[in-house]
């Protein structure tokens, strides 16, 4: 096996031009590769954070039916009783009790549909990040009756900080709530769809506004990692019993999370494409380097080295033609992305597109080892593939007519 590697180094550097020329191609190849999965990693990530973050949580916790009936009337049972059920988990990062309804917001000049969540500021800035997203004003003052709504819906209503608002929600006893409300702060955050239908008001507010005393609509939960979501949801199922619904983010956005699957998983149509490229290249190049080396076959042939043999070296020379294609297609690739990685990558002329589906202009590519170790096992097992042909041709020939073959 030694000599056949150490022939096979040799013979692939007797055309170094032909060996450099596809060596550069796997080179470009890996490095797309790498760029594109560390974009698609990014953002998604963000996609996904971004919903997260927003408003949805790890874990959402409501009473029995309200996730198909979500009005007013649906109130968590016992409150209390999902406080202590939360505080037993180490995994629970933070939670925020929530009152949701929907109505209608109206200024002077314009009125709009809205979903109003009722909070407690301290809590609800542990959990979502608009506590964090605002851009004017201030995040739910200590003073009543005070809102905070996103930019595109002030843009619509033509309001500004300080201005004053009338919310109207359906209460619990069946009746129309109204109230008037300050704007201390507007937000703006990745997703411009959450920035036009939500606002929020205080929890005293929203509860003296709808008439449901101290009850509570929802708990949104941040666990310390998206991966706990599961097992956490069993055990605060099991605690709190049959007249709670308790519901991970992946089944609050199951079309998401279906996107992101399909496109993690179109990934493979690039791979399939530079490996056709590589495929083709290597074909190609081992096809010509056998044509060029007929003779010498005949001879090594006549000389008593056998056709799996020659099969094993013509493998070998692919082999480590990926092998470092591969090597210095990770490292470029690496060299390439790093710098991108931290710094991100601004998209900000497309940002407008990027916040209708919930992605902010700027886009953070990262690769996990996975991906790394999948590139560098890719192109070694697709040159591997190639060269089948090419080392068949020459087991097939005769040693005799190679030797007079001009």
């Amino acid at each position: 096996m030694t000599i056949l590697f150490k022939l096979a180094w040799r013979n692939l550097w007797r055309n170094r031009r032909r060996s450099l020329i596809i060596l550069v191609a796997i080179v470009v190849g890996v490095v797309s590769l790498l760029f594109i999965e560390g974009l698609v990693n990014g953002q998604l990530k963000q996609l996904l954070e971004n919903q997260i973050g927003t408003h949805i949580g790890h874990l959402q916790i409501h009473a029995k039916g309200f996730q198909d009936d979500r009005t007013i009337q649906h109130l968590i049972p016992d409150k209390k009783r999902v406080e202590s059920a939360l505080r037993s988990l180490p995994e629970v990062v933070a939670y925020s009790p929530r009152i949701i309804s929907f109505g209608l917001v109206s200024s002077a000049s314009a009125s709009s549909g809205v979903t109003m969540l009722g909070v407690d500021p301290l809590l609800e800035s542990r959990v979502s990040m608009i506590a964090h997203s605002m851009t004017s004003g201030e995040y739910l003052a200590g003073e009543p009756r005070s809102i905070v709504i996103g930019e595109r819906m002030a843009e619509k209503l033509g309001v500004e900080v300080g201005d004053k608002i009338v919310l109207m929600a359906s209460a619990l006893d069946g009746h129309v709530g109204s109230d008037a409300f300050r704007v201390t702060g507007l937000f703006k955050t990745p997703d411009s769809e959450f920035d036009r239908s939500y606002v929020q008001v205080g929890m005293e507010s929203a509860q003296s506004m709808l008439g449901v005393s101290d009850s509570v609509s929802e708990f949104a939960v941040v666990l310390q990692s998206a991966d706990m979501a599961a097992a956490v949801k069993s055990s605060v199922g099991s605690a709190l019993g049959e007249s709670y619904e308790v519901f991970t983010y992946g089944e609050l956005i199951p079309m998401m999370i279906m996107m992101i699957e399909v496109t993690r998983e179109s990934m493979g149509i690039y791979y399939v494409i530079i490996g056709l490229a590589t495929i083709f290249g290597i074909i190609n190049v081992l096809l010509m380097a056998v044509f060029e080396r007929i003779r010498e076959f005949g001879v090594v042939m006549a000389m008593g080295m056998r056709s799996a043999q020659v099969f094993r070296l013509i493998l070998l020379e692919a082999f480590l033609l990926g092998v470092l294609g591969a090597a210095a297609g990770v490292l470029v690739g690496l060299l390439v992305f790093w710098p991108v990685s931290i710094q991100g990558l601004d998209l900000g002329a497309s940002a407008e597109a990027m916040s209708s589906i919930g992605m902010g202009s700027i886009i953070y590519p990262f690769l996990t080892w996975a991906d790394i170790l999948k590139n560098i096992l890719f192109v070694p097992v697709v040159s591997l593939l190639a060269a089948v042909y090419p080392a068949w041709k020459a087991t097939r020939l005769e040693p005799v007519r190679a030797i007079r073959y001009v």
